[in-house]
């Protein structure tokens, strides 16, 4: 929410559908990560969800226009490495507890083409995460639970994209729920 200085009253932050491109992670990371988001939601009563690293956000399109998208990043791009840097958490809702990973050349260069291919102007900023829980609880129990977990990985890879249609900014679990996958390809792939 935005504050109106003059009234002080909060402002409605705008919600839109957008397209929400997807790194997700091979295995045996993306094992690992599930089974971790799959306690960690039965734990807390939080919303399960693929893991997945965020890498653009755009403008909602057409089925057809985000299959050719994701078919054009997919031919152009190979696996990723990215290297695991640490457990955090903030009080953001998507951030509440999250794996960080260092941003690489492969990663930006991925960015760029499905931006391009999108012809989308969007403003999104990459910070690579993958998070492991959307809840919101207090900074203690997410200090303590950002603690208590190790990542078995320095570097996980990852293999596959997917596009998901979704509700932005994504604020609770029935947000988190709505989500759909509009477009999956192997990296690497020829695409259709």
């Amino acid at each position: 929410m935005e504050l109106n200085r003059r009234s002080f009253r909060a402002l409605p932050v705008s919600r839109r559908i957008v397209i929400a491109h997807w790194l997700i992670p091979a295995e045996p990371a993306h094992r690992f990560f599930q089974d971790l988001i799959n306690d960690l939601a039965r734990r807390y009563d939080a919303p399960v969800f693929e893991p997945h690293v965020t890498i653009y956000v755009g403008a909602n399109s057409t089925d057809d226009a985000v299959n050719t998208t994701l078919s054009k990043a997919a031919r152009d791009c190979k696996r990723i490495m990215l290297q695991a840097l640490e457990v955090s958490h903030s009080d953001e809702f998507i951030k509440t507890l999250f794996v960080e990973f260092g941003l690489n050349t492969k990663l930006r260069q991925l960015n760029q083409v499905i931006r391009s291919a999108a012809q989308d102007s969007s403003d999104y900023d990459l910070k690579p995460h993958l998070s492991l829980l959307y809840k919101r609880m207090s900074v203690q129990t997410r200090r303590q639970l950002a603690r208590s977990i190790e990542v078995p990985f320095s570097q996980v890879v990852f293999d596959s994209l997917k596009a998901v249609r979704c509700i932005s900014p994504t604020r609770s679990r029935a947000d988190v729920e709505a989500w759909r996958i509009v477009a999956k390809e192997p990296l690497g792939s020829i695409g259709v």
